[in-house]
């Protein structure tokens, strides 16, 4: 499991999405979205974001 774990509170802009992609390293990165999708229309499992941050090694929030 990659060791870095992105929340996104809102749509990243240009220099927040290339920021990710950079620090994502060759291991990757989970990335979860906790701002409403208007593609995808589904609720933050919460539970599931709390398991996330406890398994990863870094958490950054991004606004």
């Amino acid at each position: 499991m990659p060791k870095i774990l992105h929340l996104l509170c809102s749509v990243p802009d240009d220099t927040v999405a290339n920021l990710i992609g950079v620090m994502s390293g060759v291991e990757g990165a989970t990335v979860i979205s906790l701002y409403p999708d208007d593609v995808a229309a589904t609720a933050v499992d919460w539970r599931r974001v709390v398991q996330d941050i406890m398994a990863h090694e870094q958490v950054l929030c991004w606004w």
